[in-house]
């Protein structure tokens, strides 16, 4: 047994035989086993953006409010990213925007009263016709931007809109076959400002020239409080995460093979002999780090859910309850998402899912390691980088395959939260958004020299 899991299975055991009192930061100060230096401190930064350890630099590469390619304005509040190989050997970046038009008016991609949304992109849109009050019309503002980075030259090539007529996109995921997925954060219904029922999953295809995808709903994925998305390669089964301290984690499994439109089956994940488990460890140690979960999958019914009630019903038959599930990441015949309030502590879960065996990863219970973990990747040598969403200084966390933690940014701009960690195709470069400043930068630096 390595020693990262024994240390976990002694520390879980003291908090249940304890109730949860004895606290994993004062164990940390006995044993120093869930820290590791990684690339080092983090150095004070003079534009007071973002902080990096020696050797490392940052790029501001976007910013809300420019001028796009497309003529439209760069929408603000990106969130979920995901990156995919472009010509001549440029990166293609597509990014939500979690832009909903009832409180953030101003940030969408057609400037002031929607002087720039012309007939042709509202026949592409999902929902053009939004009432914000009486008497006045304008569209759901989410939706995506695509952009396309050379990374030898460090420079943007175009950057476009590429979906509309969204609402609140959160995260999502990148498919194997070239596309993306992103995902309403809502539930919301049509009504008197609504045109359309929203809560749905939509996918854009990863191109370099300007396009605009006809926003198409993939309804048989479900309607709820989505989150991200990751893809199988080798079966094409996806699965899903929801946005709910009660959420369940999902899997849809197409008709065809990366044609997601044609429809399918969603199952939500159940633990076997563990009917109903609640793994968000709030009250009790239910589930401890380290522990695998042997998991099967219960059929959905009525998925569309009109009454929000999906998570509820899977529950009553059965599927295991998660602590608001986020960020969702493919690596190595292994799924990685992240529960942002998972936890005794409420800090946040890191869960491992490979075949039919659910591991908790990591849960840190000590905002000092990890303060409510969000977006979450994968990097090409197995790292995960974690972005925060906590209520104080907002770092980007690394976790090494053994489980130790390490800080490898800090936004000395704001307490906003990092968003939409990725990396370019050939690992040299990590893109990164600061949500409410709205801006995507890019990271290069010493990546094999890790501790």
């Amino acid at each position: 047994m390595d020693t990262r899991r024994r240390f976990l299975q002694d520390t879980a055991a003291i908090a249940v035989g304890f109730g949860g009192l004895q606290t994993l930061s004062a164990r940390l100060a006995e044993k120093d086993s869930l820290v590791t230096k990684g690339y080092g401190p983090l150095l004070p930064d003079k534009a007071k953006v973002l902080e990096l350890p020696k050797g490392f630099s940052y790029k501001i590469i976007s910013k809300a409010g420019e001028k796009m390619d497309d003529g439209l304005i760069l929408p603000g509040k990106p969130d979920g990213m995901a990156a995919f190989p472009g010509p001549n050997g440029t990166t293609i970046l597509i990014r939500n925007h979690e832009v909903n038009p009832a409180v953030n008016p101003s940030l969408g991609a057609f400037g002031k009263q929607n002087a720039l949304l012309t007939d042709a992109i509202r026949a592409k849109m999902y929902d053009a016709d939004t009432k914000l009050k009486e008497g006045t019309t304008t569209a759901c503002l989410g939706g995506t931007t695509t952009m396309v980075y050379d990374t030898k030259q460090h420079k943007v090539v175009r950057q476009f809109l590429s979906l509309a007529g969204t609402l609140k996109n959160c995260a999502g995921g990148l498919t194997p076959w070239g596309s993306w997925i992103t995902c309403e954060e809502t539930t919301d219904r049509a009504s008197k400002t609504l045109a359309q029922d929203h809560g749905y999953n939509f996918e854009v295809p990863a191109t370099a020239e300007p396009t605009l995808t006809k926003a198409v709903p993939l309804r048989a994925m479900g309607r709820f409080n989505h989150e991200a998305v990751a893809v199988d390669p080798k079966t094409g089964i996806v699965y899903e995460t929801e946005d709910r301290d009660d959420g369940l984690i999902y899997r849809f499994i197409p008709k065809v093979k990366g044609q997601l439109a044609k429809g399918g089956k969603l199952q939500a994940l159940v633990v076997r002999g563990m009917p109903s488990l609640d793994t968000r460890n709030w009250k009790e140690q239910r589930v401890g780090v380290a522990a695998k979960l042997p998991v099967q999958w219960l059929d959905m019914d009525d998925v569309e859910s009109p009454k929000d009630d999906l998570r509820q019903r899977g529950f009553k038959k059965g599927a295991a309850r998660f602590a608001r599930g986020e960020g969702m990441w493919y690596s190595r015949n292994s799924i990685y998402f992240a529960c942002t309030n998972g936890g005794k502590k409420k800090d946040g879960q890191v869960w491992k899912l490979t075949g039919d065996a659910l591991e908790l990863f990591a849960e840190p219970n000590d905002e000092a390691l990890c303060d409510n973990c969000d977006n979450l990747t994968v990097a090409p040598w197995g790292d995960l980088i974690l972005c925060e969403d906590g209520g104080n200084e907002q770092f980007l966390v690394g976790i090494t395959p053994e489980g130790k933690f390490f800080k490898l940014g800090r936004n000395a701009k704001s307490n906003s939260e990092f968003a939409g960690a990725c990396f370019s195709p050939d690992g040299k470069t990590l893109f990164v958004n600061i949500q409410h400043a709205g801006l995507t930068l890019a990271v290069t630096g010493p990546w094999a020299e890790r501790d």
